[in-house]
C-alpha cells in the first residue's frame, strides 16, 4: 500500500493498492475510486462489535475495499476541516482516539470501542465515557478538526486540558478529570468547570479546533425561527 495526503484545511487522503491488498472505512467513508476495487459491507466482527462501534462515533456497518486488479487507488476525504493523520502501528501497539476520529485503515487494523474506567472522565471529559480503541498491526488514518499538535509525555509529566481539545492517546497516558479552583475562574474563566489532565509516560495529539466549538460558533449566525 502507498499513499498521500494532500491539501492544507481540506485534506484529501488517496490510497494506492495493489491485488489483494485491502482497506476498510465507516459506511459513505470512500469519496471516489478507480475501476478495481471491490466492496463489502458488513458489521466486521458480529452484530455486537458493529454496536460497539456505533456508540463509539462509527457507523454500525463498516466497508471493505479490496483491490482486485494488478493496481487501483481511492481517495478519502474528512467531515470537517481539518488534518488527516497517518499512524502506522505494530502488532499490538493501540491508539485511544475520540468519537468519530477514525478515518479508515489498513484491513489488518482492530477497531472497537474503548470505555473510560473513571466516573468523573467518564461524565465531565467532553465525550462521554466511550471512545475509539484502534489496535495494530497496520497503517490508520484519522481526521482530526482543526490543526494538531502532539506531545509526549514523561512518566509523571501531566497537562491540563480543555477536554475537548484531546484528539487521540496512548494507553500508557492516564486520563482524569480535575475541577478548576477559585469561584472567580469557574464563573468567568470560560473554561467551565472542569480540565482534563493527561500524565505519562507516552504520546499525546490535541486539535486546535473541537468541532462542537465550530458548530456552535456558527450556529450564532443561524437566524431563529420566530
Amino acid at each position: 500500500m502507498q499513499y498521500k495526503i494532500d491539501g492544507t484545511v481540506l485534506q484529501a487522503l488517496e490510497v494506492h493498492l495493489t491485488q489483494g491488498e485491502a482497506m476498510f472505512t465507516e459506511s459513505g467513508g470512500m469519496s471516489w475510486m478507480s475501476d478495481g476495487i471491490e466492496m463489502a459491507t458488513n458489521t466486521r466482527g458480529g452484530l455486537m462489535a458493529g454496536l460497539g462501534r456505533a456508540l463509539a462515533g462509527e457507523s454500525l456497518f463498516m466497508t471493505t475495499y479490496t483491490c482486485t486488479a494488478p493496481q487501483a487507488f481511492m481517495v478519502f476525504t474528512p467531515e470537517a476541516p481539518g488534518k488527516v493523520i497517518d499512524i502506522k502501528l505494530e502488532a499490538g501497539q493501540s491508539l485511544i482516539a475520540q468519537k468519530d476520529a477514525f478515518m479508515c485503515a489498513e484491513n489488518t487494523v482492530q477497531m472497537e470501542m474503548h470505555f473510560r474506567k473513571k466516573l468523573g472522565a467518564g461524565f465531565f471529559g467532553g465525550e462521554g465515557f466511550i471512545l475509539q480503541k484502534v489496535t495494530g498491526p497496520g497503517t490508520v488514518f484519522f481526521e482530526i478538526p482543526g490543526e494538531v499538535k502532539g506531545y509526549t509525555l514523561k512518566a509523571g509529566q501531566r497537562i491540563k486540558v480543555d477536554p475537548g481539545h484531546i484528539a487521540m492517546f496512548e494507553p500508557t497516558v492516564q486520563y482524569d478529570i480535575q475541577m478548576v479552583k477559585g469561584i472567580t475562574n469557574i464563573m468567568f474563566s470560560g473554561e467551565g468547570l472542569f480540565l482534563a489532565t493527561l500524565t505519562g509516560p507516552g504520546r499525546v495529539w490535541m486539535q486546535t479546533m473541537p468541532i462542537a466549538n465550530l458548530a456552535s460558533k456558527i450556529a450564532r449566525y443561524i437566524p431563529s425561527k420566530g
